[in-house]
Parts: structure tokens; sequence; C-alpha cells
């Protein structure tokens, strides 16, 4: 991943997430008292890499300014919301006040794995205050998905390719993994493929498959998931296939489930797929580019978003 500046601090992977809580008096060094004195601001959470600039998860306000219709907005540091070592994705439970946090490690208690962090939100300021953390069973995790009950959450580990379920308790502290899956192969780039690296999970929106992104083996795996038990078992197929040397990243759905969207780091390119969720089924239907025509230079692409419209 490339790491990259905003106000100072080195984000490998920019995670902005967004939280509307009424802010009082103790925030940052950055932000005085008087100027925060809106009864409710929208707060952005922004996870990092941390070293000698960065301690772990930031917190901003999110600032609109000008005349309604044509505004610019501004992202007013407010510092540091939590420490915790390379926070390089987050996601968040609006109604328990949680944000959950990966970290992007390879040792966790002197074992071969990363973390994954549990915190509770503030909603006076809009700092953290860590619950617990739980291995995430496999090096390098790099992505986390809350599913749709808020039962559990599950884990993309890039460096050990593979993925785990971890249960969230009543209190929002995480319990140990249900399910570990690991995934084995390589694929086509000497380079980036050869051996698994699952890069993300996505949930259907029915919550009854997960399919899980592995940008090492240019598969998109897919699993029946079970919320109440926490597990995960291969579907009939067990994965879709990708261009070799396409690296599939990150997968989004549009909103009504009718189509799911895959893009693909090494290549910088879009997959379309039909969804047929009474069967957890994906069936292609466009190839494209992320690149203009004329574009000749390296490029590589990094997450697809969809907006709530559908559009």
């Amino acid at each position: 991943m490339r790491p990259f500046k905003i106000f100072g601090v080195t984000v490998g992977f920019l995670i902005v997430v967004m939280f509307c809580a009424a802010v009082g008096g103790t925030e940052g060094p950055h932000v005085s008292a008087e100027s925060m004195a809106a009864k409710r601001d929208t707060l952005v959470y922004v996870g990092t890499y941390t070293g000698a600039k960065s301690k772990g998860i930031y917190l901003f306000r999110l600032q609109p300014e000008g005349t309604e219709g044509l505004q610019n907005v501004t992202l007013v540091p407010l510092g540091l919301a939590a420490e915790t070592p390379n926070p390089s994705f987050l996601e968040i439970d609006l109604k328990r006040r949680l944000l959950f946090s990966v970290n992007e490690t390879n040792e966790f208690e002197g074992k071969p794995a990363g973390a994954i962090s549990a915190f509770s939100i503030d909603p006076a300021t809009g700092k953290l205050t860590l619950l617990n953390q739980r291995s995430s069973m496999g090096e390098g995790p790099c992505h986390l998905l809350l599913d749709r009950e808020g039962r559990n959450l599950l884990v993309a580990n890039y460096g050990g390719g593979s993925v785990a379920v971890l249960p969230v308790q009543r209190d929002g502290r995480l319990g140990e993994a249900t399910d570990l899956v690991q995934h084995s192969g390589k694929s086509t780039n000497p380079d980036r493929q050869k051996g698994p690296h699952a890069h993300c999970v996505t949930l259907d929106p029915a919550n009854r498959f997960a399919f899980v992104c592995d940008l090492g083996l240019d598969k998109v795996m897919t699993y029946r998931f079970d919320a109440k038990k926490g597990k995960l078992a291969p579907n009939e197929p067990p994965f879709t296939p990708i261009a070799p040397g396409a690296g599939p990243r990150h997968m989004v759905f549009r909103p009504d489930g009718r189509f799911a969207y895959v893009i693909n780091e090494l290549n910088s390119t879009i997959n379309v797929f039909a969804y047929d969720s009474k069967v957890g089924r994906l069936k292609e239907l466009q190839t494209i580019s992320t690149l203009p025509g004329s574009w000749e230079g390296a490029n590589t692409t990094a997450e697809v978003g969809m907006h709530p419209s559908g559009k």
C-alpha cells in the first residue's frame, strides 16, 4: 500500500468514518471551545500507519463553508482519538457508539498474527476508549466488516491469506474467533501473487453470503454465512474467477442487491456482476478500465464505493 500525507501524518489507506456527535469543550489543541459552538458536528475518523509522526486513529470535524448549495468542506484537526498500532481500516457501529479497527501487524501476543481493536465512542467528544483486542488469526489484517445484525466482525488477513469471524459481545467487546478459513494457491504476477492475499470481505444485502476478494488468487471466494454461529461454509460454486493478474481488491453491492462491482488493483479494472441472491452466485456482465485510453503510466486501484442512490 502506498503511503501519503494528511496534515503531516502518514496515511497508508485513508479511512473516513462519519459519526454525528454533540462535541463539547474537550477537543484537541487545534480548535478552541468557542469554535465548536454547534450542538452537533459530523466527526471524521482517519486510520493511519503508525510511526514517528503518527500514533493511531485521528479525529477531525467536517466543516462546511460558504452559502447553501455552494459549499467548500474543510477537515478541522481535533487531535489523536486513540493510540493504537497501524489502524489501517476502520468500521463503525453507530447504534452502539462503537468503532472497530484492524491493527495491521504481523505479530500479536508473540504469535504470527495481527489484531482487531474494539473502542467505545465518547458521545460528547468523539474520543475513543479501548475496550479490548483480539487476534485477527492471520498476519496483516487489512479490512473488516460488521455484519448487518451487529453480531460479528469479518476480517480479511492480507498477509496470512485468510478470513476470520469474531463475535461482538453485548458490551462491545470482542470474543475469540468463531471461525477461520485459510486460502491457498497463487496466480500469475510473480511479485504480488505468490500466495493468497485476502483483501476485503463483503456481505450481500440479505446477510446470507460473504464474498472475499483474494488479490493473490484472482478469485472472489463465496461463503454461506451463519450470523448466529459466526461460521463460514464454502458456497457452490466456491469462487468466481477474475482475469489472471487482475488482483481483485474490493467489492461493493448496489443498494438493491441486484448487481455487484469488484475493483482490481493490479490491472486497474472494474468487474460488473449480476447477482442471484437465492444461491449467492455472481455472473459477469462487464469489465471496464478505470483509466482513460491515453494513459501510459503505472497505476493501481484501491477501493470502489457506491452512492446510496445506486446511481
